[in-house]
């Protein structure tokens, strides 16, 4: 069932009628089943924030240290706030535009404005945007669990300090385990507001290492034995300023929700609420991550990994370390695992559309569902056991797919005007969101290859 199928008929979805495209909610506002109905009222707006806030704050929170210890403190803080007015004005210009076209979906309407292969594009893009992501979650929760490795320093997981080093506890069977024990019951909801109990928990357990990781910063800071952190970045030579630009496709992938937009908007009761779920959803991420890039690279300073989840494995020199260390990590690979079925209902969603675009909705072929879940999560686990790095993920998916998502398709609906509500405004914002996109993302893939060949080099 493809998104590009679609038609509509305003908000409401007549009863008999078959869902038409792909990130519409998963299951119609009724459902007709034995002669009855089982009536869906509509999302609530604290559950629409909790369901978009989840879909932003994921493993992005875990290598935003890592960026600012890049880029320096204001920079770095500028740039998280810069990346969210830009994400606010992209998904303002999706939503005006499915509004004023009745689509309820970001592929429908990437068809509907540049026909059957723009709706493939959108298609290819959030599959690998959210397959890298899913990836990420994965390598975290082995990286936390299991622990990593970092240059010649083994970093121990928690259940490697707990017991020691065995078998059962190696990346392998923690992971394995967490995919058939968590993942694949969480993945099974065929709606999304259905996860707005896990989403508001995720968002708790996120707030938890927030309060801690400042906790702690502020209780050293006082001490005398935190470090005095750098406020703009160290430049010496050409190298070092393409380096800076790495950082983009982190911040760029932090903020990227915009799959799970429609989604949200479809299920709510009243659809003029999304634009403040929106900016309310921002707002709070955006809170978290300059709360945490900032208390966690005070704590570790120039010592800052790239999942800075890692450095929590050692004495933060303050009375039950150990303990806060493991709370702190404990909390935070709950909170990937809660995220992760959000970002998988858009990636099921968006492969379906892609490999059977003219079938029935997935929802209603009860084998199609289990086959494609099945063979997601096997990929999934597969490549964060062969991919080292979170950091190499994101940069990846970031300086590819997620800026396409998050900034160039919306930029290009918004200059074809095809609804004819795009102000001069609008469009000069397009045009600089396209050439902001394209310029910062070239120098970053640019300088990740020539970081890889010059590894290569020195091997």
């Amino acid at each position: 069932m493809g998104i590009g199928d679609g038609s509509s008929n305003g908000n409401q979805q007549p009863v008999h009628k078959e869902i038409r495209d792909e990130t519409t909610p998963l299951l119609p506002v009724k459902v007709e089943e034995d002669e009855g109905f089982h009536e869906f009222n509509g999302a609530s707006f604290s559950g629409a924030v909790f369901n978009l806030s989840t879909t932003i704050v994921g493993a992005g929170i875990m290598a935003l240290p890592a960026s600012i210890k890049m880029l320096g403190i204001i920079p770095g803080i500028l740039s998280i706030i810069l990346v969210a007015l830009l994400t606010e004005a992209s998904i303002d210009m999706l939503v005006r535009c499915s509004h004023q076209g009745k689509i309820t979906s970001y592929g429908w309407l990437m068809g509907e404005v540049f026909g059957q292969w723009g709706r493939i594009a959108l298609q290819g893009s959030v599959i690998i945007n959210n397959l890298g992501v899913l990836i990420v979650y994965m390598i975290i929760i082995g990286d936390v669990l299991s622990g990593t490795t970092s240059g010649d320093v083994h970093h121990r997981g928690i259940l490697e300090g707990w017991f020691g080093a065995h078998l059962w506890n190696s990346r392998p069977i923690v992971l394995l385990a967490t995919a058939l024990l968590v993942f694949a019951p969480l993945v099974s909801f065929k709606r999304l507001d259905s996860l707005r109990y896990t989403s508001a928990l995720s968002v708790a357990l996120a707030v938890v290492f927030v309060v801690i990781t400042s906790g702690i910063a502020i209780i050293k800071l006082f001490n005398g034995t935190v470090a005095m952190p750098k406020l703009f970045p160290e430049l010496d030579g050409l190298n070092s300023i393409w380096n800076l630009f790495t950082a983009v496709p982190v911040l760029v992938t932090a903020y990227i929700c915009h799959y799970n937009v429609h989604s949200i908007d479809n299920e709510l009761e009243d659809r003029t609420q999304i634009k403040p779920i929106v900016r309310t959803s921002l707002f709070l991420c955006s809170s978290v991550y300059i709360a945490t890039s900032f208390f966690a690279y005070l704590l570790f300073g120039e010592g800052t990994l790239d999942d800075v989840l890692a450095n929590f494995d050692a004495n933060l020199g303050i009375p039950f370390s150990s303990v806060f260390d493991d709370i702190v990590r404990v909390s935070y690979a709950a909170h990937v695992m809660l995220v992760f079925p959000i970002v998988f209902f858009a990636l099921r969603l968006n492969l379906d559309g892609l490999l059977f675009p003219t079938s029935r909705h997935i929802s209603r072929d009860n084998k199609r569902f289990a086959i494609i879940t099945i063979s997601l999560l096997t990929v999934i686990y597969l490549a964060a056991i062969l991919i080292p790095s979170i950091w190499d993920a994101f940069q990846f998916t970031g300086a590819t797919a997620a800026v396409l998502i998050g900034s160039i398709f919306p930029a290009m609906v918004i200059l074809r005007d095809s609804y004819g509500i795009a102000t001069k405004r609008d469009k000069i914002l397009a045009v600089t969101m396209i050439v902001l996109a394209v310029l910062s993302n070239s120098v970053a893939l640019y300088s990740d290859a020539m970081n890889i060949f010059r590894k290569k080099e020195v091997a």
